[in-house]
């Protein structure tokens, strides 16, 4: 009797490629320059838009002339956002933007519009809360209650009262948001800088009145998205309008300042918390109050975030929301965790600081309140400590952290994501020559999306990663999902494996007829097909039964079938040293202990680890949208005062992948957002341990760090 056919992973001893530390193979093509982004895309004839913004933070359109600019020399087309009447609500909104032969010359277009605003008040002071409920911005957005708060304050030992926060930031992608557009008839290619090459075309094709079976989104290299880039937007479609309009091909890219006022940002964050515990640090009670913004809508961070990985049994949440004249928010790695989890857990650092207690202790006191993930945080953190020396360096908070000026101090937290795989439908194709090829509408988003199915498919058919290639990038190809969530990872590696292993299988049935061998005991490994220890043939003779034409077969995700899984968590701590004179903060060695299920990069995953650590540094000690009350203007947005890390300002970062054979048996987790929560709130809980006094709030800038020391905690 046969053995049934089930789609796994094989056995880890027996890997040749999944699970160890491979370089990307778009590596050499990115290192070099040959790697094409949108930017990069130059045809024949391309013309270059520009655009015009508003430069209020609330203002009224009273008239807009773009005649003038039409008679430019050089300019070929204007296209119109926002015409005469229009309200304006936040600054940098979208006015016209001018196609020219030159990049120069869309300039002097630009400049030639004629356009008056009638300016209105705005506000956009999304920390002051009595400001805003006094400009009638504050919006209730949630109340949840469980347990009896107010007797467990009663009973406690010690009764925290605590202000944190976390600013917004904007979507710092290397690459901004934009594309470029060609026509070659009816038909539309887009190359778009995107998280999202299926979902696209019918953006395009909406704004453009046509089909979608008309447009083609190209998208081979992305410089990074964070979330913020699953839509064609309104400057895709305007790309679209230009190239038809003027017959040639058009590339509309936004311009830094542009890009950071109006394409996406991570919602602010404020909380007062008063927490009851015991003398051994266990949360009795947790009452809070967070506001906070995303915009004009005035949302912000999810109350059910609110008190972040731990949830205690008695529990009192409220949440307003502030109306502000400020760009829109769009979802920004792991949203809202990072916020929830500098306004949580750092007030249970706090409890630890009150009660002269080690911080590790009470975080591992609480940990039963911590859900399902429990134990493996308590694995998670004996690494952790391990590895930082968390048991040697660590002091009572302001106690023993150095002689001078200078004091060091250690701090932690945790995380989880859920990470699910996505919706993925790819079509592997076997050529009777023995090359193997994948086709997927998905992306890369420099995350090595590329490079994981590569090796799931070297390491079902038995070859070398050059024996496969991976086609991914286009529309046309089979739908797949966005790229956001973590999700990615998932979908596509256990979509190729199914595919994949469906196309083994026929190919074994063939080699077994062939050969009078059962097919059940073949297996491909070293570009060969073996019967235990015999081969029977090779790879390309197995192939060579296919007869004429490629075998095609699909494969699809998410199903429940084992190759994939969701929920991963995380433990993080930080060694920094803090100068008390300057507040100058300064990162010694940052240690993240992460789960991910079975991990079939080892050196991408660990990638992916230190990327996120890199921008939870910049969210934690520089990176800030900083507006100007008066004006109601997004007054930082440019590279150099939108502050972000240099090499020196990092330390020593180490990546540890917890792979226990019940990670690895759990199936693919995804892991791109999980690492790039905890940073904020162990970066800012290391800084109360070296000191002794909360800077409350993110980031941790010189002046806030100075200003917290000086009035002894909110500043």
């Amino acid at each position: 009797m046969a053995t049934e056919r089930k789609f796994a992973w094989g056995a880890r001893k027996e890997n040749a490629l999944i699970g160890k530390s491979i370089q990307r193979i778009d590596g050499v093509a990115k290192a070099s320059g040959a790697a094409k982004f949108s930017a990069d895309i130059n045809t024949k004839g391309t013309l270059f838009a520009k655009l015009l913004t508003c430069p209020h933070g609330h203002a009224k359109i009273k008239s807009l002339d773009v005649a003038a600019a039409k008679k430019v020399p050089g300019v070929r087309a204007v296209h119109v956002f926002r015409d005469t009447g229009t309200e304006i609500e936040w600054d940098g909104v979208l006015i016209a933007a001018v196609a020219a032969d030159r990049e120069d010359q869309a300039r002097d277009g630009v400049k030639a519009i004629k356009i008056e605003y009638e300016v209105l008040e705005h506000f956009v002071d999304e920390a002051d809360l009595a400001a805003a409920e006094k400009a009638d911005k504050a919006k209730k957005a949630g109340e949840n209650k469980q347990g009896d708060v107010e007797a467990a304050l009663k009973g406690a030992k010690l009764v925290h009262k605590g202000y944190y926060g976390v600013q917004t930031i904007s979507h710092m992608c290397l690459e901004p948001h934009g594309s470029h557009c060609e026509w070659t008839g009816d038909h539309l290619d887009a190359h778009l800088s995107t998280q999202n090459v299926s979902g696209t075309p019918a953006q395009f094709a909406e704004g453009m009145g046509i089909d979608a079976s008309n447009v083609t989104v190209i998208g081979n290299y992305e410089g990074g998205g964070f979330g913020c880039k699953f839509a064609a937007d309104e400057w895709g479609v305007a790309c679209a309008k230009l190239a038809k309009e003027t017959g040639k091909p058009v590339r509309l890219m936004l311009d830094r300042a542009t890009d950071l006022k109006v394409a996406g940002t991570r919602p602010s964050g404020f909380i007062d918390v008063t927490i009851a515990a015991d003398a051994e640090g266990k949360i009795l009670a947790w009452d809070s109050h967070h506001w906070g913004t995303d915009g004009t809508k005035g949302g912000g961070v999810a109350i059910v975030q609110i008190p972040y990985v731990f949830d205690f049994p008695n529990r009192n949440r409220r949440q307003t929301g502030l109306s502000c004249n400020v760009g829109p928010t769009r979802a920004w790695r792991a949203p809202p965790h990072p916020q929830a989890s500098a306004m949580s857990q750092t007030a249970i650092d706090d409890v630890a600081g009150k009660l002269g207690l080690n911080s590790y202790d009470v975080f591992l006191k609480n940990l039963e309140f911590a859900g399902p993930k429990a134990p493996v945080y308590a694995e998670e953190m004996k690494i952790a400590a391990e590895a930082i020396g968390w048991k040697e360096k660590w002091h009572p908070h302001g106690k023993g952290g150095g002689a001078g000026a200078v004091k060091r101090g250690l701090g932690m937290a945790m995380h989880k994501w859920g990470g699910g795989a996505g919706a993925c439908n790819c079509t592997v194709k076997v050529h009777p020559d023995g090359a193997v090829e994948s086709f997927l509408g998905s992306q890369d988003l420099g995350t090595g999306t590329r490079t994981v199915i590569a090796i799931v498919l070297a390491e079902t058919f038995g070859l070398p990663l050059t024996g496969v290639k991976v086609n991914l990038g286009s529309s046309k190809y089979p739908v797949s999902a966005g790229s956001g969530g973590s999700i990615t990872v998932g979908g596509v590696s256990s979509a190729n494996r199914r595919a994949a292993q469906t196309a083994l299988w026929e190919i074994f049935d063939k080699v077994a007829a062939k050969h009078s061998v059962p097919a059940d005991d073949l297996v491909a490994r070293d570009q060969a097909i073996w019967k235990g220890t015999d081969k029977v043939c090779s790879w390309k003779d197995a192939c060579g039964l296919l007869g004429k034409m490629p075998l095609e077969t699909q494969g699809k995700s998410p199903i429940k079938d084992g190759l994939a899984n969701d929920q991963v968590g995380g433990v993080q701590m930080v060694d920094l040293s803090v100068d008390t004179e300057t507040g100058i903060i300064r990162m010694h060695k940052f240690v993240c202990v992460q789960d991910c299920g079975l991990i079939i990069d080892e050196l991408t995953a660990k990638s992916q680890v230190l990327g996120a650590l890199i921008m939870g540094i910049s969210y934690a000690l520089s990176e800030e949208r900083i507006m100007d009350n008066k004006t109601g203007r997004y007054i930082n947005a440019d590279l150099q005062n939108y502050k972000v890390p240099r090499i020196g300002d990092i330390g020593e970062l180490v990546a540890i992948m917890y792979q226990p054979d019940s990670e690895y048996d759990r199936g693919v987790v995804g892991l791109g957002e999980p690492p790039v929560i905890s940073p904020g709130a162990a970066i800012s809980n290391a800084v109360a341990n070296a000191t002794g006094i909360r800077v409350p709030v993110l980031p941790l800038t010189p002046k806030r760090v100075v200003d917290a020391l000086k009035k002894g905690g909110r500043a």
